[in-house]
């Protein structure tokens, strides 16, 4: 039987570097899939909030202030500026921020956590930790993400 070389099947160098890089992304998809699954769960059960809600709610509590412009809040969300607002309307809705004009430019609007806002994130941070800690341990578990996850405990 005769062999195939690297030449005749198209695979180079340049091939292997593009696989390696898919292979990152599919296992970086994987480790981010099984942590947000984890956490939609457990987030929604005990506080009612989705995983996306929480991270605005935290983003909110990072910044001095704790308000942000729309725009700033899309990108910390990863949203687009529609998702971002609908998103902001329904946790107003709630009771759990609020929008203000920004006084040096009318057309800015800043969203800003209330108090209920900043009791439910306190509420939930913990679950919210210690499940991400929990599926970062299960992950460390599977030899396919373990060097992943290694990598993360090493920042």
């Amino acid at each position: 039987m005769r062999s195939i070389s690297r030449e005749e099947t198209g695979m180079g160098i340049a091939n292997d570097a593009v696989e390696i890089r898919a292979q990152g992304w599919r296992r970086l998809a994987a480790l981010h899939g099984l942590i947000e699954t984890a956490l939609e769960k457990e987030l929604q059960a005990a506080h009612r909030l989705s995983v996306v809600e929480y991270t605005v709610l935290d983003a909110l509590s990072r910044q001095d202030g704790w308000h942000m412009r729309m725009q700033q809040l899309a990108r910390a969300a990863a949203l687009s500026s529609s998702a971002t607002t609908r998103l902001v309307t329904r946790l107003e809705d709630r009771g759990l921020l609020t929008r203000i004009l920004c006084a040096d430019d009318r057309r800015g609007i800043y969203t800003e956590l209330t108090p209920a806002g900043q009791q439910l994130l306190a509420q939930a941070r913990p679950t919210h930790d210690r499940t991400l800690a929990g599926s970062l341990a299960r992950a460390e578990q599977l030899p396919e993400l373990q060097s992943l996850v290694g990598a993360l405990h090493a920042t």
